[in-house]
């Protein structure tokens, strides 16, 4: 029986709190969980026994997390899209991942771990590519107003 590898795998570095943010991004995805955990030995960086990486699931996506020390820091040039049916989903994965985080825009935000995600709602790729272009454009000036989205407003710009 064969096992298959996920080609593209996100690897996301954290100085030294990889375990708590996994265990965050659990709590917030509902199909998630952690496959796999390695520890420092010794003459590591780290102390021996510590986390060093941790490999595991968020809805169905696969992800690695390393503690690797202060050498790298996240930053917006990298961003991972959830995609939301509802409103109330959005309002939820916002809620969550911007506790201790911040706030951006136009549905963008930065959790507490530097983390940047965008919050949308599944129908803005058909709302911005309607065939309408002057739908379109009122769709991306309605966006370009908000900092969580709307689908409501987003739907009747």
């Amino acid at each position: 029986m064969s096992k298959t590898i996920q080609k593209i795998t996100p690897f996301l570095w954290f100085e030294s709190h990889a375990e708590e943010a996994v265990n965050f991004y659990l709590s917030i995805f509902k199909n998630s969980r952690i496959v796999n955990t390695t520890q420092y030995g010794d003459g590591a960086p780290q102390p021996k026994g510590s986390v060093m990486t941790i490999s595991f699931e968020l809805e169905g996506q696969k992800f690695m997390a390393i503690n690797g020390g202060p050498y790298v820091k996240f930053n917006d040039a990298i961003s991972f899209v959830v995609n939301c049916d509802t409103q109330a989903e959005i309002d939820e994965f916002w809620k969550r991942l911007t506790d201790g985080g911040q706030e951006v825009q136009c549905g963008w935000l930065k959790d507490k771990y530097g983390v940047t995600w965008q919050i949308v709602p599944s129908i803005l790729g058909e709302l911005l590519t309607s065939g309408d272009s002057a739908k379109s454009q009122r769709v991306m000036a309605a966006l370009m107003q908000m900092i969580k989205l709307d689908i409501e407003t987003l739907r009747t710009a």
